[in-house]
């Protein structure tokens, strides 16, 4: 069964969507589902999702990220379906590191594709399950924050207290 909980936390209110083994198939700043679900490839969801006061595992982390426990999300697992560089792009944005943000164009090199820059830009875009995936730890090459589909304030937020709390 497909769960999903909303979650207060200082960058606002956060959703996430989970399948029912614990694996994250959608997540964002916001405490509305319709915002959420048009980024779940339709493979991965069967039926709508209940609401649920806890998930568990996944709302720990949620909770212990945002008190400054950066690493806490990494061992979450997530599930996201599409193209083979978009779920690899996916693979590689777990491992950038919090606290050291890269360009778009890093990105694109870390992926394996440097001359890739708007797919890399794309993986972002396309990204279903927002924090667990931390697209928001990629820049613009002039290292201005570009787009953020949960907002700017919620993007700079982010990355200031990744770069408050480093090592945590």
């Amino acid at each position: 069964m497909t769960k999903l909980s909303t979650v207060d936390t200082p960058a606002g209110p956060f959703t996430a969507v989970v399948d029912s083994d614990g694996a994250v198939l959608a997540s964002g700043w916001t405490a509305r589902l319709d915002e959420l679900l048009p980024q779940v490839s339709p493979k991965l969801l069967s039926e709508p999702p209940t609401e649920a006061a806890d998930l568990g595992e996944v709302t720990r982390a949620i909770r212990a990220y945002h008190d400054g426990d950066l690493h806490v999300i990494d061992a979450i697992p997530v599930r996201q379906c599409a193209g083979p560089f978009l779920e690899h792009a996916w693979e590689v944005l777990r491992k950038v590191p919090a606290g050291e943000p890269v360009s778009y164009t890093e990105f694109a090199a870390l992926a394996g594709r440097p001359n890739a820059v708007r797919a890399a830009a794309s993986a972002c875009a396309r990204n279903a399950a927002a924090l667990f995936v931390p697209c928001h730890r990629v820049l613009r090459s002039d290292g201005s924050l570009g787009g953020f589909r949960w907002g700017l304030p919620v993007k700079r937020w982010l990355l200031n207290h990744e770069s408050r709390n480093p090592g945590t």
